[in-house]
């Protein structure tokens, strides 16, 4: 089973091989590394984005830290419509939820994964079986300084709820760019945060998600507007 591709060596590299893969479908990628396809994603969510990174040789895994580290890079494949539009939110990474306190911006997770992003349309239409999603032409994104601030600002404001202990009042609505949701597989998984007394109790954990309208905004920028 050929999933050793080697991590590439420069940003230009890693940008050739995006490229290349630009047209094909996900069928003839899995195919050419000897991988199985699923019939659906109800189970295999993450499946599409896996076989890219496996495709690409990013070494994280799933490491809370960049896909190509040694490249400060963050690899996102995202679903898209008939007119290349994002079809649901991106997850971005787990949520801390206790020693938090001193926690910066700049030191954040969410800091570090959205420096500089690898964009991967995929077309995302339920109707179409995974083998037959065609992958779109990549593009490198980093957040100019609105953005910048838009993130960080939103950050901060569900940060300092966390810390005050309202975990559970975050809703999806929060934030204007990102927002906190729970991220499980199911409802039994549990993890500490912090409660309003100041003391610990579980909840189920939380994952940070850019909103479609900001993934929106970067692809019409790169691609202009949908016909």
């Amino acid at each position: 089973m050929n999933t050793l591709t080697p991590p590439p060596s420069s940003i230009a590299e890693l940008m050739q091989r995006a490229e290349s893969l630009a047209g094909l479908t996900l069928g003839q990628v899995a195919h050419s590394l000897d991988l199985p396809v699923p019939a659906n994603l109800r189970r295999h969510k993450g499946w599409p984005g896996q076989l890219l990174e496996m495709a690409l040789g990013a070494d994280a895994g799933s490491k809370p830290q960049q896909d190509f580290l040694h490249l400060g890079v963050e690899l996102k494949s995202i679903p898209v419509d008939m007119q290349g539009m994002p079809l649901e939110t991106t997850y971005v990474c787990v949520a801390p939820l206790v020693n938090i306190t001193g926690l910066r911006w700049h030191q954040s997770l969410v800091f570090h994964k959205l420096q500089q992003v690898l964009w991967i349309p995929v077309q995302g239409e339920r109707t179409l079986p995974p083998a037959e999603r065609r992958i779109g032409m990549p593009l490198l994104w980093q957040p100019d300084r609105e953005q910048q601030r838009q993130l960080q600002q939103d950050w901060e404001e569900i940060m300092e709820l966390i810390s005050l202990g309202k975990v559970t009042t975050i809703t999806a609505r929060h934030g204007e760019v990102l927002q906190l949701r729970p991220k499980a597989a199911n409802s039994r998984s549990l993890t500490e945060s912090i409660a309003e007394d100041g003391s610990l109790r579980l909840v189920n954990p939380r994952g940070f998600y850019l909103k479609t309208s900001f993934t929106r905004q970067i692809l019409q920028h790169y691609f202009g507007h949908p016909h």
